[in-house]
């Protein structure tokens, strides 16, 4: 399939190749989804902690004599019923971590790049050619590509001018092809790839092995 890419002002400059099988696949929203919810579990912390009425602190004693009294029977200080004691099925530490199969992985995140294609909310640019932090080159790039201001930017390797031209723009984030994720995509509402993230992307999400697995789940 072709890709076109754009310039800086967003003016077609040319056409590049690019591979079916990372940018033209049907997606598959369940495996999306699955994935989504995984990655977003596992940036949970899990510290969150609660006592039961055997870990609270407090006198053994019972609190009053179990009849004579016409009130209810009373045993400890400690139970749930009273202010300060323990909680009845309240969280405890734990990893929300979920293990996903590395071919779900692969798959949602192609699939989120062929969707973003056919909702032509992908844009392909030449180079970002940032010499110094601007911005305002940002901000124009943007506007002149139709992406919005709510867009993931994503190059071929770490590029530390983009990062800080983009990080005062609000709704933007620019991210390396490595770091590419469902969740930072699918929380923008566009995509702007440079031509050597589209390579990087193809070198680690496409190929033969992706080629021959979509045939065969076809």
């Amino acid at each position: 399939m072709k890709l076109q890419v754009v310039d800086l002002a967003g003016q077609p400059k040319e056409q590049i190749d690019a591979e079916d099988a990372v940018f033209g696949i049907d997606p598959n929203e369940a495996v999306v989804h699955q994935t989504l919810v995984a990655q977003l579990a596992a940036r949970r912390a899990g510290t969150h902690s609660t006592k039961t009425r055997g870990q609270v602190e407090g006198s053994t004693v019972k609190i009053r004599r179990q009849k004579g009294l016409g009130m209810a029977r009373q045993g400890s200080i400690r139970s749930p019923l009273h202010r300060g004691g323990g909680v009845v099925f309240g969280p405890s530490p734990r990893d929300y971590t979920q293990r996903l199969p590395k071919r779900m992985r692969r798959l949602a995140i192609r699939s989120v790049l062929s969707s973003r294609l056919a909702e032509q909310r992908l844009t392909v640019v030449d180079d970002l050619g940032l010499a110094t932090p601007s911005t305002k080159a940002v901000v124009a790039l943007l506007a002149a590509t139709g992406a919005g201001q709510s867009a993931l930017i994503v190059t071929g390797g770490p590029d530390r001018m983009a990062f800080m031209s983009a990080r005062n723009v609000d709704g933007a984030r620019v991210v390396p092809a490595d770091t590419l994720n469902v969740a930072d995509m699918l929380a923008h509402k566009s995509l702007v790839l440079t031509v050597d993230a589209v390579r990087r992307i193809e070198a680690l999400w496409g190929g033969e092995r992706a080629a021959k697995r979509e045939r065969v789940e076809a």
